[in-house]
């Protein structure tokens, strides 16, 4: 029988993604473990596999779509000895998640037309919408989870719409789409949304950003172009809101002279063995400063164990090593690749594997458990002269490392006026998992292994 390939997930908290190119076209012959297509993620471009044998007998969505919906059917192959023209007739009615996308595409210009009529008949359709809240109670059980579509769900969060108030005519009564747009452009279903918060009314509801329509007012027509939002900045975006929203932020600054880092990065470095490349004769390694701050963050992680940690609602995640990531600045946004284990690793360890993870970043080819999770994460502008800055905690961190530019600094030592080489660092923490006495010990702790640097050698 027909065999469905579907839109992977290809990590856990991925909703959709681009199919950017089919290797494959129909009529050819696949195996498990060829590479059949290249999907885009919001953070990286990666290949996807066959998992089945068999012809490509229908290809179901074209190379270059956007938005693509984790399980829905990309693809159908036709098993071994069957008819592929057969297999391409049949193999799509299994797929549940391509049938809601052609009941949502077919809803859509329903959805549409209480838009355009509504001034004109505004009182009759506000009624409907209520008709529907007051019989919609009758077939969702109170606490259960209304049958509803992902999309729905993402279109009812947004306009504060009460799905259990909302009538479902989609299959077995699922809420769809058009469902969600009808109660909004009714405003029956909205009503519930403040009745379900009383309860919890813990904090007032955040305010609404701006419309499109009302920011493009405030420019003269013509002055301006619209770049459409790619997935990473519309992913950069969410999770930066959702870190300020929630985290508590509170920033440490302290001051750590470079002049022994830099003295003995230029020792290492000197002493690195060549290997021979078609190039001629290379270091085997060429330490950065940068290389030496993510072990210094790493032993300092170590060092304070009690600022190693995420938070949760019920829990204090306690890890068991410093797993650190590098902000890295990608064409579009940037990425947070993570050096594991960074304070068992040598120095030209690190080197060589942030060197590769960061060109592998900027070509979008890191895979989904190189830059997810980490216990903590440093973001470097020094090398664009930014003197000091608050970095931005990338949940579930507690903790993020802001480095400014090393600069001469006049400094007083011993009662007498020197000039040292000086970097400010500020470290931002989670306040509701590092208090200010513990993130102060953990930013002692980097400034110690930092002006100490041989330390970091043993």
């Amino acid at each position: 029988m027909p065999i469905n390939i579907t839109m992977p997930a290809l990590s856990p908290t991925m909703e959709e993604g681009n199919l950017a190119k089919w290797l494959v076209k129909e009529g050819d012959k696949v195996g498990p473990g060829d590479v059949i297509a290249e999907i885009e993620t919001d953070k990286a471009t990666m290949e996807v596999e066959a998992v089945d044998e068999g012809t490509v007998a229908k290809i179901v969505v074209p190379a270059g779509t956007e938005g693509v919906k984790v399980n829905a059917l990309i693809a159908i192959l036709a098993a071994d000895g069957e008819d592929a023209s057969a297999a391409a007739q049949g193999g799509g009615d299994a797929a549940p998640a391509k049938a809601e996308a052609k009941e949502e595409k077919k809803a859509e210009p329903a959805a549409e037309a209480p838009k355009a009529d509504a001034p004109k008949a505004e009182p009759a359709k506000a009624e409907a919408p209520r008709q529907e809240t007051a019989s919609a109670p009758a077939s969702v059980k109170s606490g259960d989870r209304p049958f509803s579509s992902p999309l729905a769900r993402r279109i009812a969060k947004d306009a504060g719409v009460d799905l259990s108030a909302v009538t479902g005519s989609g299959p077995h009564g699922r809420v769809i789409k058009k469902d969600v747009e009808a109660a909004i452009a009714g405003g029956g279903a909205k009503a519930a949304a403040p009745a379900a918060a009383a309860p919890g009314a813990s904090a007032p509801a955040a305010p609404k950003p701006m419309s499109d329509d009302a920011v493009l007012k405030l420019f003269a027509e013509g002055s301006y172009e619209l770049v459409p939002h790619d997935g990473m900045r519309k992913t950069i975006a969410k999770r930066l809101l959702e870190a300020k929203s929630t985290v508590p932020h509170f920033y440490l600054t302290v001051d750590c002279e470079l002049d022994a880092l830099l003295a003995l990065r230029q020792q290492i470095n000197l002493a690195a063995p060549m290997r021979k490349t078609d190039k001629g004769d290379v270091p085997v390694y060429k330490l950065s400063v940068n290389d030496m701050i993510i072990k210094a963050m790493a032993l300092a992680l170590r060092d304070v164990p009690e600022a190693n940690v995420s938070w949760t609602e019920s829990n204090m995640v306690k890890h068991k090593h410093s797993d650190v990531g590098v902000a890295v600045s990608i064409p579009g946004g940037l990425i947070t690749p993570i050096i594991r284990k960074a304070e068992e690793k040598t120095l030209s360890a690190i080197s060589n594997e942030m060197k590769d993870l960061a060109k592998r970043a900027r070509d979008r080819k890191l895979k989904p458990e190189e830059y997810q999770g980490g216990t903590t994460a440093v973001s470097n502008l020094g090398m664009f002269g930014v003197k000091d800055f608050a970095a931005i905690i990338n949940p579930p961190h507690a903790t993020i490392l802001a480095i400014g530019a090393g600069e001469e600094r006049a400094v007083v030592k011993k009662g007498e006026i020197k000039v040292a080489t000086v970097m400010s660092v500020t470290l931002s923490t989670d306040h509701r998992a590092v208090d200010g006495a513990l993130g102060a010990e953990l930013a002692q702790a980097f400034k110690r292994h930092i002006e100490n640097p041989m330390g970091m050698l043993v």
